[in-house]
């Protein structure tokens, strides 16, 4: 594995444990029946959704990261398609997150276009990452 790939993987090992305080915090969430969480279904659908996607996506993106390094990719290439897929597991948690920020939110704000970001980021890295890898 090249050294930016390591290095990449360290930093997505790193936010694993974070992931894992978000899950706890959202069943705090739940078994103390906190105001704003309980009482807003979207507030607790879309948080729900960024802590299960957070913690896939960087399950996925540490895979992914296994095979940038074997494409016929020149360095550059190699280095958008690590950043594209890496982006994924930080944007569209934070889509999710930030969209229902305050307690009171019932609909999501603009910020969930981050989400549609990620994913975007998230099909664009690996369909170069596939395609170079055919």
């Amino acid at each position: 594995m090249s050294p930016a790939t390591l290095s990449t993987a360290g930093v997505l090992l790193i936010t694993v444990p974070l992931v894992a305080y978000g899950g706890i915090t959202l069943l705090t969430f739940l078994m103390r029946n906190v105001p704003g969480y309980n009482d807003n279904p979207v507030r607790r659908g879309l948080w729900r959704a960024g802590h299960a996607h957070a913690g896939v996506l960087v399950l996925f993106s540490l895979v992914a990261l296994l095979y940038i390094d074997q494409s016929g990719l020149s360095e550059g290439m190699r280095s958008l398609v690590r950043t594209l897929i890496v982006a994924a597991p930080i944007l569209m948690p934070l889509g999710f997150f930030l969209s229902v920020i305050r307690p009171g939110d019932t609909k999501p704000s603009r910020l969930i276009w981050l989400t549609f970001a990620g994913g975007l980021s998230l099909a664009v890295g690996t369909l170069i990452l596939g395609v170079s890898l055919l």
